[in-house]
């Protein structure tokens, strides 16, 4: 089946079988590695992109699902010039990753979970990052991360 999209700003066009998952069109067609594959049941989070604007699990999407979507992974995020995005800055900024598994999907997450609710509390943040797993940071610099992010977004908006 012929799958066209925008990826990371760009359109693109494959045939694939029908039931190519995203992850595996981002990942195998695309070279787009960024997108983790981790647990292959939508659990984990690791494989977290945004389509049109909203966080889904593109381990459990199929390629032609998304036909005409605009989907963002990790490498679509920075800036042309190599700027990171204010999330991934945070992130950075607050060590909000270790062995960085997980911090695709936790960023891109982040992004729609900000976008969705600018004014989240600590409890709001832990809740909708629920879906997003992570071995190795007690989630205590994810979250702190977040609420750094949420600070400069909301100072770049006022």
């Amino acid at each position: 089946m012929k799958v066209e999209l925008v990826v990371n700003g760009k359109q693109v066009s494959a045939d694939v079988p029908p039931n190519t998952l995203l992850v595996q069109f981002l990942r195998e067609h695309l070279r787009l590695t960024g997108t983790h594959i981790g647990c292959d049941t939508a659990q984990c989070g690791a494989c977290t992109v945004l389509a049109d604007g909203r966080a889904i699990k593109s381990c459990n999407a199929l390629a032609v699902q998304m036909q005409g979507c605009e989907i963002t992974t990790i490498e679509g995020l920075a800036a042309q010039d190599g700027t990171l995005h204010p999330v991934q800055a945070a992130f950075k900024e607050c060590h909000g990753l270790q062995c960085g598994f997980c911090t695709p999907g936790m960023v891109l997450s982040t992004v729609d979970l900000l976008q969705r609710h600018p004014s989240a509390d600590e409890r709001q943040i832990r809740e909708q990052l629920d879906g997003n797993l992570c071995r190795c940071t007690g989630y205590q610099n994810i979250v702190r991360a977040v609420q750094t992010a949420q600070q400069s977004t909301a100072t770049a908006v006022a």
